[in-house]
């Protein structure tokens, strides 16, 4: 079985499927498509800009494209079947089912016009024991790949936050489909034309895919969890290119299996091992120090 032939079909088809992804999600202006939410008596609702909001929709959104992308490339799809576990989607070859691809979407908004992040999963239990199966769907070893499709957007900003969820009837749709909506009880229901006339909550989106050791800090993503943290800079976050991008995947391995727990002697003192810098010191690897992307890391070297 030639992995590599797997792997490299897999990312050209990819990344095929993300260049597509674009033109489905967004008007010829840059806007999302989804404006709201419609009941059965034609009034749109309108979506707040909220992350975990947009996060959710835009998987519902996109998840029909997925489908047809992996029947494409020759694949099914298996679900996480919990929530928390890891990854959001496996993909598995139809004529070889011990060809399995990990997906897990990533959304998030710019914070400036060229930074934004997230976290790249768990460094923990199934990351470390491989051949286990807490909190993942298959082990970790049992994937030949592990990738990000990650969605980077632009937040419309309200001078009321109430106008994101507001209520609308449009005329082109009761034109279309017929009767009249009352006022809903006391809410305030704005009457416009056309289904573009509502701004949508989100723009300018950036797609890409790449596997998730690619774009990987040297840094937790969040707070005390023992999360991966990606790169900031978008750039950078397209084209693939963080700390391990030019060590390689084993580096990135074993500097987050051991992130935290590793200890070494630094002027006098035991500190736990939480840079890359300190960490290739600590192999004995300080050749290595100009492989680095220095943008990405936690500390600069000196």
């Amino acid at each position: 079985m030639n992995k590599k032939k797997y792997v490299k079909e897999f990312e050209k088809a990819l990344n095929e499927f993300v260049e597509e992804l674009k033109q489905y999600v967004s008007t010829d202006t840059g806007e999302w498509t989804i404006k709201g939410f419609i009941d059965i008596y034609k009034n749109i609702y309108t979506i707040s800009s909220d992350t975990k909001i947009v996060s959710k929709i835009l998987e519902i959104h996109i998840f029909p494209e997925i489908l047809r992308f992996a029947e494409k490339a020759g694949y099914k799809i298996i679900l996480a079947e919990h929530q928390n576990w890891y990854p959001d989607l496996t993909f598995v070859h139809k004529e070889n089912e011990k060809i399995k691809f990990a997906l897990d979407l990533k959304t998030t908004f710019r914070r400036n016009d060229k930074t934004a992040g997230f976290t790249l999963g768990s460094h923990g239990s199934y990351f470390k024991e491989r051949d286990k199966a807490k909190n993942i769907q298959f082990p970790y070893n049992q994937y030949t790949g592990h990738y990000c499709l990650g969605i980077i957007y632009t937040r419309v900003d309200f001078e009321d936050d109430l106008a994101e969820t507001e209520i609308y009837q449009v005329n082109e749709i009761q034109e279309k489909y017929g009767d009249k909506q009352d006022p809903i009880g006391e809410r305030k229901v704005t009457k416009i034309d056309k289904l573009r006339s509502i701004t949508s909550v989100i723009k300018d989106f950036d797609f890409f895919a790449v596997p998730k050791w690619k774009i990987a800090s040297d840094s937790q993503g969040s707070g005390n969890t023992a999360n991966i943290g990606s790169i900031k800079d978008i750039a950078n976050l397209k084209t693939g290119n963080g700390v391990f991008s030019k060590l390689g995947e084993k580096w990135f391995d074993e500097y987050w299996m051991n992130y935290g727990t590793a200890t070494m002697i630094k002027d006098g003192k035991t500190i736990k091992i939480t840079n890359i810098w300190d960490f290739l010191e600590f192999k004995g690897r300080t050749n290595l120090f100009d492989k680095v992307v220095a943008k990405g890391t936690k500390r600069r070297k000196k």
